[in-house]
């Protein structure tokens, strides 16, 4: 196999895997989108659930916290103080979610899309607020 041939082979190569790159990037987009959607949609059914439960009958037992997903633990703290600055670590210690480093780190990944969803603004790095 000559230089030329190498080059020709070694390009086609970096063709099919630079548009296999681009195929996979899309999808990620589309199911960030999705993932986007969904987890707006769950915590609006947290809400409506707590509305729902505040409507209830005195009787009436409301659903309990611990089967609240993170997400809706993490909105409700929010919603419970809209006006504080929350870091990561700060969030962790007010639904009881555990404090290990790679728990941190996901927490932050779900700040980040809480942000991109609009529920949330990011007004100092590591900070995070309800936005108003």
């Amino acid at each position: 196999m000559n230089v030329t041939e190498l080059l020709r082979s070694l390009q086609a190569e970096h063709d099919e895997t630079a548009a296999r790159a681009y195929q996979l990037r899309e999808q990620m987009e589309q199911f960030t989108t999705v993932l986007a959607e969904t987890e707006t949609r769950l915590a609006e059914l947290a809400a409506t659930r707590k509305v729902i439960d505040g409507l209830a009958s005195p009787d009436h037992e409301p659903a309990p916290a611990e089967n609240a997903t993170v997400y809706q633990r993490m909105v409700t703290a929010f919603n419970e103080h809209p006006e504080k600055l929350f870091r990561v670590r700060d969030l962790h210690e007010h639904p009881d979610l555990p404090t290990g480093e790679p728990s941190i780190n996901v927490t932050r990944s779900r700040l980040g899309r809480l942000v991109r969803q609009g529920f949330l603004e990011q007004p100092g790095r590591g900070q995070y607020q309800k936005r108003t």
